[in-house]
């Protein structure tokens, strides 16, 4: 087996890169800024720098993530930004091997097109490894018992939910559920409701400040945008608990499939699931009142990480320094 010294989750929202016996030594937003030029588009920010520009710039200038369905949609941007990323850990061309993170599922295409990045990027020897088995050895769960293991990943651009014993997933689901179409949520519920023209960066802040599952919260924001019909600065305080009505049928679509995955179960494995508590983690399980709403509304008990957004390369950094369960891993994927 090669040696392996990174280990790389390029996500919807953000990309870790974590480096053997060193750390996380990166977290930035998966962004680019381009503007058009008379040959194409001009990069002009990436990461942390193209995510100070949002809202802030030309309106020509476009600020995107290359991964906007949660996958390698546009390959050379990929390549782009993950060259940039791995210049500013210091990986040597050709020569540094890494384990990329990747949600679980994905066709024999798409591995392919991660695969054509990572060789774009001039990484050398690369292994996918699901983000659900990194988010479990992330939370000290043992993947590699016979008991069964049950997480729930709700991310910045879909939700993944996989079932897993003996380093294997056993059976999973990917739903297009996550915080950017929250997001989207959000603006809309605006516009229809309060006549009320925000930009996502806005609807992300709201949804992180006083986004809430609880039915009482009295959580509340002001919100400064444009009036839908005289196109004139508009200011509105937003009530938690009428926002909650544009967040929660995301949370109850992640209930429905939880439900139904376990419902497809053997009893000895929905026994298992019970007794080691449903893993949540993943960035938008920040959500005030998750807890409770998933005890109200799912048969079954639940763990929240104590660390949603990193849990997953953190645990793909302990791989790295465990050779024997990254190689049980691998054999079976």
């Amino acid at each position: 087996m090669k040696k392996i010294k990174f280990a790389i989750e390029m996500g919807g929202a953000y990309t870790c890169i974590y480096v053997k016996d060193e750390g996380l030594a990166l977290k930035e937003p998966t962004l680019i800024a381009a503007e058009p030029t008379d040959d194409g588009y001009k990069v002009i920010a990436m990461g942390i720098d193209a995510k100070k520009l949002v809202g802030k710039t030309k309106d020509n200038v476009e600020i995107f993530t290359p991964m906007a369905s949660g996958e390698h949609s546009n390959y050379e941007y990929s390549v782009i930004l993950l060259k940039h990323f791995l210049t500013k850990v210091g990986y040597k061309q050709h020569e540094d091997n890494a384990i990329f993170i990747v949600p679980c599922g994905l066709s024999a295409r798409e591995k392919e097109n991660i695969l054509s990045v990572c060789e774009g990027a001039n990484l050398g020897y690369v292994e996918l490894v699901p983000s659900v088995l990194c988010s479990c050895v992330g939370e000290g769960r043992n993947i590699d018992s016979s008991k069964v293991n049950m997480i729930v990943d709700i991310g910045g651009t879909g939700t993944e939910i996989a079932v897993i014993n003996m380093s294997n997933i056993l059976k999973g689901a990917t739903l297009g559920v996550g915080g950017k179409s929250i997001d989207a949520s959000i603006v809309n519920f605006l516009a229809y409701t309060q006549e009320l023209v925000i930009g996502l960066p806005t609807a992300e802040t709201l949804k992180n400040e006083v986004g809430s599952l609880y039915s009482n919260d009295t959580l509340n924001m002001e919100v400064t945008g444009v009036d839908a019909r005289t196109k004139s600065p508009k200011s509105v305080v937003i009530l938690s608990a009428d926002l909650r009505k544009a967040i929660e049928p995301f949370y109850s679509e992640i209930v429905r499939a939880i439900d139904t995955t376990i419902n497809t179960l053997p009893p000895e494995v929905v026994a298992d699931i019970i007794n080691n508590k449903i893993l949540i983690v993943g960035g938008c399980a920040k959500m005030q009142g998750l807890e409770e709403y998933l005890r109200k509304n799912l048969n079954y008990p639940v763990e929240i990480s104590e660390d949603l957004e990193n849990v997953t390369i953190l645990g793909a950094g302990k791989l790295l320094s465990d050779q024997q369960l990254l190689d049980s891993i691998l054999k079976k994927l």
